[in-house]
């Protein structure tokens, strides 16, 4: 399963610009290879703690400064052990695939001396589990640390020697890896001398600055809106070339994604994720040809999130007890009907003709063109009169054939279900998304356009990120707000850290959008436990998995990226991979950078 997994990749990526090896003698020296400076539309942090950060720009740094427990190779997107920036050294399962104890290394510190141990994660794992924190991974537990069920596969996790952690799961689980690595070590030693057992304090401060760290950077220097630094650790053991090249790591706030181009192409900063409109000049501009680049099919989704509960009365997914609590529908989307209209509404081929030149590939569940359980057929039919004959079905009528007006509730679900006082109402949703990304913004814009044209009074906004997108999401009081998900490695057609009720807890959980389906989800766990992972067994449990999510529609699936990267011409020992473009950071030279 994994080797063709990794083949099928590898297929769809492409460089240009061959890159150059790691060469020490290539590299003037430690911290001599200039500043690596990126531009960054995602907003600013919410926090440095990996325990209960959850948005993108705030996994940008905190990935820099904690070591993962299992390394995942840059090369093949696998799990393996004795990967630079990994704590594991080797691991192994019992005879009754429960059990999995992983050997640590000895060989590695934090940068003030301290050992990493197990000690490490367990205070991570403990923290996590105390019910005390906002961590939307709480939900890889069995239960809580007060008993109550939290969902997950781990029973227990301990740490029997400093170079020893054996965890135990209530079943044998095919993907269990990506429970362990979802919490992330941090320094013992530090964070139980400022917290103690009292990890709710941990909330009052979400951006604190880490003071000890592990990692090829270190020393975080936030300005707000403005920029953020890393400074070369040059502790760092694991670093490619026995020091770290670059002085510094900057990543400057920038207003749009071509700003940051026309910056990068200024020699202003040192890579560039190409924006798919500006993609076609790379590849034709005899100026821009000098540029290294790479190709390569995105490991992640854009979607359109679509709440189905109602945003006026945000309820998490489960009780105390576990009960699952009924949520009061959306008053729009709450409709299965309504969301399938919207599939048929929105021709997602001239989306991405259109808005990414062709840079996409067009999904409908969350398994991509390189999942090993990817199924082409499943794909949305444009099709407005369908979209409208859906909205008649679900109680949304064209009162006057006025095609400028919107279409109004008569006898819909949420008058049926929850206010008979809402006939009448308009049909309107609003649509967000992070200011910043100009093809955002005009998709934003051609969604509202595609769904008005069928009766919507779609209103349209891109807001900030970090005070108005984020909480809303995560807050459960949105409508339709857009964004994507990276899907981890290996590619994992698993879906419980999505649309599991566990995971439906306002203010930190995954399934914001309050999806449940308990076929869904006895379809997913039964993949999960397949005797001896049989893929033939898995896959088809799998594709059973997507039909439910193509109907259901708890997104709208959008598409897959077309994605490249470029560096500034003559950059020094950049290596990229399907899986990783800055895995050989700590090499790095700049040379535009160098003579500053």
């Amino acid at each position: 399963m994994k080797k063709m997994l990794v083949l099928t990749l590898l297929l769809l990526v492409s460089i240009v610009y061959p890159a150059s090896a790691q060469d020490a003698d290539a590299a003037p020296g430690p911290g001599l290879g200039g500043i690596v400076i990126d531009g960054s539309t995602a907003g600013d942090p919410a926090t440095f703690n990996p325990l209960i950060g959850s948005d993108t720009a705030s996994s940008d740094v905190y990935s820099w400064l904690y070591p993962a427990i299992i390394g995942v190779s840059p090369h093949t997107g696998l799990e393996e052990p004795n990967l630079a920036g990994a704590m594991a050294a080797g691991w192994e399962y019992d005879e009754t695939g429960t059990v999995l104890t992983i050997h640590l290394r000895d060989d590695i510190s934090w940068n003030d001396g301290t050992p990493i141990t197990s000690a490490d994660y367990l205070w991570s794992i403990n923290a996590t589990r105390s019910g005390q924190i906002d961590s939307p991974r709480a939900g890889i537990f069995e239960t809580m640390a007060d008993g109550t069920p939290a969902g997950g596969k781990i029973v227990s996790v301990e740490a029997p020697d400093d170079y020893t952690v054996v965890l135990t799961f209530n079943e044998a689980d095919c993907i269990s890896f990506s429970d362990v690595n979802d919490v992330t070590p941090v320094p013992a030693h530090i964070f139980s001398e400022l917290y103690g057992d009292d990890y709710a304090a941990i909330m009052d401060e979400p951006r604190r600055i880490p003071t000890v760290s592990f990692g090829a950077f270190k020393d975080v220097e936030f300005a707000a809106g403005e920029r953020i630094s890393l400074l070369a650790d040059q502790s760092y053991p694991d670093s490619i070339l026995g020091f770290v090249s670059p002085s510094e790591m900057v990543t400057l706030q920038v207003a749009d994604e071509n700003v940051a181009t026309e910056r990068f192409i200024g020699g202003e900063f040192s890579i560039l994720a190409v924006p798919a409109k500006r993609q076609e000049e790379f590849r034709t501009d005899p100026e821009l040809l000098e540029f290294p680049r790479y190709e390569f099919t995105s490991n992640g989704f854009s979607f359109f999130a679509m709440n189905h509960a109602n945003p006026d009365n945000p309820q998490p997914g489960l009780d105390a007890d576990g009960n699952l609590i009924p949520q009061e529908p959306h008053p729009v989307l709450g409709d299965v009907l309504v969301r399938q209209a919207i599939s048929h509404a929105v021709d997602m081929d001239a989306l991405i003709e259109g808005i990414r030149d062709g840079n996409g590939f067009k999904v409908a569940t969350h398994t991509i063109p390189t999942s090993w359980v990817y199924n082409p057929e499943l794909q949305y039919e444009y099709n407005p009169e369908l979209a409208m004959e859906k909205l008649t079905q679900a109680g949304w009528i064209d009162h006057d054939e006025d095609p400028d007006t919107a279409r109004v509730c008569q006898d819909c679900l949420f008058a049926r279900e929850v206010d008979s006082e809402f006939n009448g109402s308009e049909l309107t949703l609003d649509l967000h998304t992070s200011a910043g990304s100009e093809i955002g913004e005009q998709m934003g814009l051609f969604f509202q356009s595609e769904m008005n044209k069928v009766g919507f009074n779609a209103d349209f906004e891109a807001v900030d990120w970090g005070s108005a997108f984020l909480p809303e999401l995560v807050g459960q009081t949105f409508d339709m707000n857009l964004l994507g998900w990276s899907l981890g490695l290996p590619v994992n057609p698993d879906v419980s850290s999505f649309y599991y009720p566990e995971v439906d807890v306002p203010g930190s959980g995954f399934n914001f959008g309050s999806y449940y389906s308990a076929e869904l989800i006895e379809l997913n766990d039964q993949a999960r436990v397949v005797p001896g992972c049989d893929t033939e067994t898995r896959a088809a449990l799998y594709e059973q998995a997507q039909e439910i999510l193509f109907n259901d529609m708890p997104y709208f699936y959008m598409y897959v990226s077309e994605a490249m990267t470029a560096v500034l011409p003559g950059t020094m020992n950049w290596n990229p991979t399907p899986f990783s473009r800055t895995y050989s950071i700590d090499a790095w030279v700049s040379p535009a950078l160098v003579a500053q």
